[in-house]
């Protein structure tokens, strides 16, 4: 079948957005993925996705992003106003697509100390972490950017005990206690067809 729409994602999400595409048969879509790792310097977000539709516009009849605003300050969605066409999932981070809105607008209003951690996060912590924040080198940084926040969130997408213990020694590492809400996937799922990932 033809590749007739092309979804621009966060590498954080290429696990799960493969996972639906497959189990719901979405044969039309085309997945590129950009470094997960570009949220810890979320000013290569926006040029990173602008360079992907100029890259592919002549190549496929829909372009879909699935990003959050993700710390891009509203540039993500100013750039987009040049692409009428180019529709993004609803929400700030990928916390809300997974979580579902109300969820994570409830999670949100209860605790503003609350680190999330999804699957992804979870099974790359050390690197996305304590590498990439400079915290395996400087422990004393920890305190620093994490002294503020109260707990874990992990919003895992699926019931693994492997995936599950590593969430468990991230947030020991950082110090917090750890709280655990099973999303499965289907608010995520359910983002994407709001975005008519199924339309052709």
């Amino acid at each position: 079948m033809q590749k007739t729409t092309l979804v621009i994602a966060c590498g954080a999400l290429s696990h799960e957005l493969v996972a639906l595409a497959r189990a719901n048969h979405w044969e039309h879509i085309d997945i590129q993925c950009l470094p997960a790792h570009w949220h810890n310097t979320p000013d290569k977000i926006t040029p990173g996705v602008e360079n992907k539709i100029i890259d592919n516009r002549d190549h496929f009849d829909r372009i879909l992003v699935a990003y959050g605003d993700c710390g891009s300050g509203g540039q993500l969605d100013a750039m987009l106003t040049k692409y009428n066409d180019v529709e993004r999932l609803p929400g700030a981070h990928c916390y809300s697509f997974f979580a579902g809105k109300e969820s994570f607008e409830q999670f949100s209003e209860d605790d503003i100390g609350t680190f999330y951690l999804t699957d992804y996060l979870a099974e790359h912590f050390d690197r996305l972490i304590l590498d990439e924040l400079g915290i395996k080198e400087h422990p004393e940084l920890r305190d620093m950017y994490f002294g503020n926040y109260t707990h874990v969130l992990y919003l895992a997408q699926t019931e693994d005990e492997a995936k599950l213990e590593k969430a468990k020694i991230a947030a020991n590492t950082l110090g917090l206690t750890l709280k655990v809400h099973y999303t499965g996937l289907t608010p995520f799922k359910d983002a994407l067809q709001g975005i008519k990932i199924v339309s052709t």
